[in-house]
């Protein structure tokens, strides 16, 4: 059965879009446990494999089953469009340890054998200690799985960010969720996220809905979050196919000729809309030669710039797309 979200028309005013350090890092940390998740991730699974092996994940992986409920406090939606990782695992230090006992309750009875465990046990029988644990167990995850690739992961999320909004401003709600994914589905008032377990309905009440793109969510879109937490609903982030390729690996020889190796790069390297940092990042590059080199391809229309919050994101044109990717 599917589940459903219940929106009225405050809740349509209250959408909008996060990223979020936490949701990485515990997304990453599932997909560890799930081979179904592996395909795009390969390369990062290698580079990550020893230290992960060094992480006692068990107590996490103990509350998340897979389907059914997972503790809202451990991954609660972020206060702020850019939200870091403190700031996150703070909040979740700060629970209060009978709503973390109750949230952890419903997740160990998804599995009976998790809610008998020693380790299930254990967990409720101190959940202010559970709490500093898990909290712990969350920021060596972080340390080990996510921060060296942050930069990378959050540049993805951002160009997603700034797609999705666009196209929200061009279609609405309603044309935007079925392009996030095609689990979900609209119809007048109601959200519905197909391929889920159970039956489940949420009214939203003038709460809205916090949308956050995840790099290791894919193939799923996972809903929730029960009060006092604002909903939440976190969807695969466009463009993880070539997120682990290394700089220059889809540049064409013929383009690499005409234009030069390094620009070559920075043109294949915007699949989707990027800024200075996160290309000179990306390609291994002084920001200085990222910036001189876009400034080239932008005045041969090869590409478009427009400010997003902070920063400049620049994005192929139709020329510039198609000397990228050649048909």
């Amino acid at each position: 059965m599917p589940f459903q979200l219940h929106f009225d028309e405050s809740d349509l005013l209250r959408c909008r879009f996060a990223l979020s350090p936490l949701v990485e890092t515990q997304e990453a940390v599932r997909t560890l446990a799930r081979p179904y998740r592996h395909g795009y991730h390969l390369p990062w699974l290698r580079q990550i494999r020893q230290a992960a092996a060094a992480l006692d994940l068990e107590p996490l992986w103990l509350l998340m089953p897979d389907g059914g409920h997972n503790p809202d406090f451990i991954c609660p939606p972020p206060i702020g469009p850019l939200a870091t990782f403190e700031e996150e695992i703070a909040a979740v230090r700060a629970v209060d340890p009978e709503v973390a006992r109750a949230d952890m309750a419903l997740a160990l009875a998804e599995r009976p054998a998790a809610l008998d465990s020693a380790a299930g046990r254990r967990l409720l029988a101190d959940p202010a200690r559970a709490v500093r644990e898990i909290a712990d167990l969350l920021e060596r995850a972080w340390q080990t799985l996510i921060e060296p690739y942050w930069p990378r992961l959050r540049a993805v999320l951002e160009a997603d960010i700034a797609h999705h909004s666009r196209r929200l401003a061009d279609s609405g709600l309603a044309g935007l969720l079925g392009e996030v994914s095609a689990q979900l589905s609209w119809n007048g008032s109601t959200l519905t996220v197909k391929g889920t377990r159970g039956d489940h309905q949420q009214v939203l009440g003038g709460q809205g809905l916090v949308l956050m793109p995840s790099v290791f969510v894919w193939p799923e879109v996972v809903g929730g979050h029960q009060e006092p937490w604002q909903p939440g609903l976190i969807y695969p982030a466009r463009g993880i196919g070539g997120l682990w390729s290394a700089a220059g690996e889809r540049t064409p020889d013929a383009l690499a000729r005409l234009l030069g190796r390094v620009r070559a790069d920075v043109l294949c390297a915007l699949d989707e809309p990027a800024g200075t940092s996160t290309l000179a990042h990306r390609l291994d590059l002084a920001p200085s030669s990222v910036s001189a080199h876009l400034s080239v391809l932008r005045g041969a229309g090869l590409l478009t710039s427009r400010r997003y919050g902070h920063q400049v994101l620049y994005e192929r044109t139709p020329l510039g797309i198609a000397l990228a990717v050649p048909g």
